[in-house]
């Protein structure tokens, strides 16, 4: 073999080994991230869903049995949607001893204080374990909105929720929490709400504190038909019966 040949094959086979190398590196990147994680229930024991009606009718005894800590369940969106499913699921989770929450998907088209009005309308007389969330996503919302003006109309849907004596839990993913949640609560007087992050990431988040983080979309429980999203809690169990303590039935006033 001549010397010009094998330096001609080396250079051929140093070429295609970077090429498939490049290939793979770029197959990894542009491949689309799993809305799954497993966590280390060691360090995450507290596990919780959350549903709507597009969840069709669930079992709860079977979620309870599985051991489904809490339950988030879709009560409202902007200033008239009710969730048709909300006050049967609520009466059949809290028979069974789930720890039952509420949340609200916030419309950026709308005003704030009047979302906040059809929130407490649709759990008036629900007494929760958890704090009221606010499902705050640019998914499902209209693109070209200020990022200001739904910052403010969010501000002003927690101000008027606060003052009805109830928690806040805002949920939101990581570009969320930066356009609209970090830092944009100046006019509340106590602490930001809570954080309650989407991450398909382990941490999370870096430098940032939270309370529940959604880390599936992609899960299945019995009791539940097809996907369903999951959720755990920041902390052991001693840590989330103090949390719960804290949380439930705040601002609960007995329908009349």
């Amino acid at each position: 073999m001549s010397t010009r040949y094998s330096r001609i094959l080396a250079i051929s086979i140093i070429s295609l080994t970077g090429l498939m190398i490049t290939g793979v590196a770029l197959s990894r990147l542009l491949r689309p991230r799993l809305p799954h994680i497993e966590l280390d229930r060691s360090r995450y024991p507290v596990v919780g869903v959350d549903l709507s009606a597009h969840n069709g009718i669930p079992d709860f005894d079977s979620l309870s049995a599985y051991g489904i800590d809490f339950v988030y369940l879709k009560a409202s969106e902007g200033e008239g949607f009710r969730d048709p499913s909300f006050i049967r699921n609520y009466a059949a989770a809290k028979r069974t001893g789930i720890n039952v929450g509420a949340y609200h998907f916030f419309r950026f088209d709308c005003d704030g204080r009047k979302q906040a009005v059809n929130l407490l309308r649709a759990i008036a007389g629900c007494a929760l374990d958890l704090p009221v969330a606010i499902d705050v996503e640019e998914s499902g919302n209209p693109a070209e909105a200020a990022t200001e003006l739904i910052s403010a109309r969010l501000d002003a849907m927690v101000s008027h929720i606060r003052s009805s004596g109830r928690k806040v839990i805002i949920y939101t993913n990581k570009n969320g929490d930066a356009r609209f949640v970090r830092g944009h609560f100046d006019s509340i007087e106590d602490d930001d709400p809570e954080l309650w992050i989407c991450s398909f990431t382990d941490p999370p988040l870096n430098r940032r504190q939270w309370t529940l983080w959604q880390h599936s979309h992609r899960s299945r429980i019995p009791g539940v038909k097809g996907f369903v999203d999951l959720n755990t809690f920041n902390g052991d169990r001693a840590a989330w019966e103090r949390w719960l303590n804290n949380s439930r039935n705040s601002g609960f006033r007995p329908a009349e």
